[in-house]
């Protein structure tokens, strides 16, 4: 009997075989993920990100409580943009979820006797802390990264986040920390985080999985759902919900638009861009 089970097993996803109930020893012992990974094709991902322009962070979580989810998706505050420009909101972006997760290291971190420091360097780049997910980013991808939250590892830097950015990438959140902040807010490239870092992910962490579930200040992402961020944080919106939340968000954004550009007009302020 358990020879048939491990070959249902094999031939379909363990998520959509085993429950935590019926789940056999041997399955449990090796480790198991039991919520599925969905995947959408490049349509759907662009359908639901001409929904998202726009939108800030507030609408989507007054969008958020009209579909039932009060307080769902929202991230720690501490988490928080690493830059602002408030002449053209670039720091502003919404993505789809790439998720990925860093681990702290049990491993000794520093090169074997008669081993130098750039090969050993490499070598936990390449084998251990790679960036394995960097191939399947796409145009409107948001890359959400769980790490070592209080180690100081900037996994993050102005040189492989200018990779993603170029990858298709739209921003970058993470519950840790990113170093080179000074030159990634000169690129222009929004980025969302605790804390900054300095050391190298080599001998400090390596990459535990990607496009799993993750969680990131508080908050449950999964692969696929909306992330949109600005100047007050960062909100998750479920991808079974999101069109949804998107058209009352929609609407609650366009009716603060009008109301504040009657008050633009009354007092004569010129008309700008989150009026318009």
């Amino acid at each position: 009997m358990r020879v048939l089970l491990l070959a249902l097993f094999t031939a379909f996803p363990l998520v959509q075989q085993v429950t935590a109930q019926t789940a056999p020893d041997e399955l449990l012992r090796s480790g198991i993920n039991f919520i599925s990974t969905d995947t959408y094709s490049s349509a759907q991902n662009e359908r639901l990100l001409k929904f998202y322009k726009g939108l800030r962070v507030a609408d989507v979580s007054d969008g958020m409580d009209m579909v039932g989810l009060a307080g769902t998706g929202l991230v720690d505050q501490s988490i928080h943009a690493s830059w602002r420009d408030l002449d053209s909101l670039g720091h502003q972006f919404c993505g789809i979820a790439l998720t990925v997760r860093y681990v702290p290291t049990q491993r000794v971190g520093r090169p074997a006797a008669g081993e130098d420091f750039p090969q050993w360097e490499g070598a936990w780049y390449g084998e251990l802390s790679s960036e394995a997910f960097v191939s399947i980013i796409s145009p409107g991808t948001a890359i959400v990264i769980d790490d070592a939250e209080f180690r100081d590892i900037g996994s993050i830097g102005s040189n492989n986040i200018l990779s993603w950015y170029k990858a298709g990438a739209t921003g970058v959140v993470t519950d840790a920390a990113s170093r080179d902040v000074d030159e990634v807010a000169k690129q222009k490239i929004p980025l969302y985080l605790r804390n900054t870092g300095r050391g190298i992910r080599p001998g400090r962490n390596e990459l535990e999985s990607v496009n799993r579930p993750v969680v990131i200040g508080g908050v449950l992402v999964c692969p696929g759902d909306m992330v949109v961020a600005d100047g007050d944080g960062v909100v998750v919106v479920p991808r079974a919900v999101a069109e949804q939340v998107a058209l009352y968000a929609r609407r609650i954004l366009d009716a603060d638009k009008e109301g504040r550009r009657r008050k633009y007009e009354e007092l004569g302020i010129p008309l700008d861009e989150t009026v318009k």
